[in-house]
């Protein structure tokens, strides 16, 4: 791992993110609820809202896994490196989104990811780190995140198998 990244794990306090890979900490919880059944799908009270700081880098275990959620998510760029993230839609061609500072190059500073669209993440080549913010409304329950099998996602989206292969652990 880079001497940036530790750094800047050490001194945000993030932990391991269970399954996903990469290190987070919970930044904001909203103290509004949400209750059970008021939106479809979602059948237990949930905060208004939630935020976390993500932190990705070149250490194995620093790529975002493909996974999905149940609510949208939107991810924002806060700093180090680029990051691609792909985006596995149910409905629409496969996305790659560069996250990142250089507008002028294409790389965009806030990406909305639908609810059910499965998404990983993982630095360009040669970089360090990437710290993003993760908001959700209504706000992340625990269960909320389910992780993708690689098989059953490269027989999905077979023209995505090499990148499936990327942004998966082991089935």
């Amino acid at each position: 791992m880079h001497s940036d990244a530790r750094a800047c794990i050490d001194r945000l306090r993030l932990q391991p993110i269970p399954g996903e890979g990469g290190w987070f900490r919970e930044t904001w919880r909203s103290p509004g609820v949400v209750r059970g059944g008021m939106l479809a799908g979602l059948p237990e009270d949930r905060p208004a809202g939630t935020a976390i700081l993500a932190l990705f880098c070149d250490d194995p275990a620093g790529f975002s896994a493909l996974h999905r959620l149940p609510i949208p998510e939107v991810w924002h760029f806060c700093g180090g490196d680029p990051l691609r993230l792909l985006l596995l839609h149910a409905d629409a061609a496969p996305e790659q989104v560069l996250l990142g500072a250089d507008l002028v190059r294409a790389q965009v500073s806030q990406v909305v990811v639908p609810a059910g669209t499965w998404m990983g993440a993982r630095l360009v080549e040669n970089g360090r780190f990437a710290l993003v913010g993760c908001t959700m409304a209504p706000g992340f329950v625990e269960g909320d995140c389910e992780l993708g099998r690689r098989s059953t996602l490269m027989d999905t989206y077979p023209e995505q198998r090499a990148e499936i292969a990327r942004l998966t652990r082991a089935d």
